[in-house]
């Protein structure tokens, strides 16, 4: 069982610096926050997390070449 665990925990770090590496924020590091410091509001789910970080990165609707 512990090397599961092991395991898990290199795949998280690897999943946080993947997503660093490409200018993602991380999921896992939004939740870990919401709950320390917003403990009554519901945490976006995945999906809307996401979404979120495509369209302040590249802006929604935007279509401009540059």
């Amino acid at each position: 069982m512990r090397i599961w665990s092991k395991i898990s925990a290199y795949y998280k770090k690897i999943d946080r610096f993947s997503h660093l590496l490409v200018g993602m924020p991380s999921y896992d590091k939004y939740v870990e926050y919401m709950e320390k410091f917003h403990p009554n509001e519901t945490p976006q789910t995945q999906r809307e997390f996401f979404k979120e970080a495509l369209e302040k990165k590249y802006g929604a609707g935007s279509s401009r070449c540059c």
